[in-house]
């Protein structure tokens, strides 16, 4: 069962210890890790802590996924 409020996608660097992600569902919210696992983990306390901090600043909050789902893709390189 993926724990997640929002569906996350995780990008794999050309740094084999390098990965980024971040929720199409949730606008704003981005990180780092040094692996899937890892990504995960800080995805789903930042998750929370972002909510939190939209809502002190009295922000909308977009509705929980009620599928989320975990993409992991390698790193869309930027058009030149």
């Amino acid at each position: 069962m993926i724990d997640l409020p929002y569906s996350l996608v995780i990008e794999a660097t050309e740094e084999p210890d390098y990965f980024g992600f971040y929720s199409p569902d949730l606008e704003g919210f981005s990180g780092i890790g040094h692996s899937v696992e890892d990504c995960i983990y800080k995805a789903k306390w930042g998750m929370k802590e972002h909510i939190s901090l939209l809502k002190e600043q009295n922000l909308p909050v977009p509705p929980k996924n009620r599928d989320p789902k975990i993409i992991i893709q390698n790193e869309k390189q930027a058009a030149a």
